[in-house]
């Protein structure tokens, strides 16, 4: 599998020539940890609000309360804590949003609740370019290949493997794990979920590593 390497300028430029017709999708996915979200948010900051928005994967997490009803709690992020039936959809609706068309409220998830935040991104049907970035992006399971269906790009991001853990790690404890917790989670669920991510790696159109 051959590994791109990339710097943001040379995304940037590539997610502006998506951004040169009408509504496209942009998918960026990978393992937790590898700076999904981060390329998202960098890519929408260089293109501004009028070319690009961002939406989440992580909008569509379960909420607490019905992990805990069932069971899943301990393994919040693996693939079967999401709504990808919602998710697909959203992406539906957003692929067929036309210039004139009502704007589509897209959910979040709030890190410092730990929840997700329903019709919290709006998308106008004026913005060419919707991000979406999440793990699961390629899974061949549920209604994730229906939701790759609507992608007109998938990039698959790499990072070495202590620099993804230890930024893992650092993530969780930054929002109240103890740094034992947060290692163990990172070793644990996060890791299952990421071998379970990199095993799809080989479909997604670039698999890149983001170079200075």
């Amino acid at each position: 599998m051959q590994i791109l390497e990339r710097t943001l300028a040379d995304l940037t430029a590539e997610a502006r020539a998506l951004a040169a017709g009408p509504r496209r999708i942009l998918g960026i996915t990978g393992p937790p940890g590898a700076g999904k979200s981060t390329l998202a948010a960098a890519l929408a900051s260089a293109l501004g609000p009028e070319l690009a928005v961002v939406v989440s994967m992580d909008g569509f997490h379960l909420a607490n309360r019905i992990l805990g009803q069932l069971g899943r709690q301990t393994r919040k992020g693996a693939i079967d804590t999401f709504d990808d039936g919602g998710y697909a959809a959203l992406l539906c609706r957003l692929k067929r949003q036309e210039p004139g068309d009502p704007v589509i409220y897209a959910p979040e998830f709030d890190r410092t609740l730990e929840e997700p935040i329903g019709s919290a991104v709006p998308v106008r049907p004026d913005v060419p370019l919707v991000i979406t970035e999440g793990n699961y992006l390629l899974q061949d399971s549920g209604s994730w290949p229906e939701a790759r269906k609507q992608l007109d790009a998938v990039w698959y991001l790499s990072l070495a493997e202590p620099v993804r853990m230890q930024r893992l790690a650092a993530r969780h404890a930054a929002f109240g794990k103890s740094p034992e917790e947060a290692r163990r989670w990172a070793q644990g669920s996060d890791q299952m979920n990421a071998d379970l991510v990199a095993a799809r790696a080989h479909t997604a159109d670039a698999v890149l590593k983001l170079t200075p």
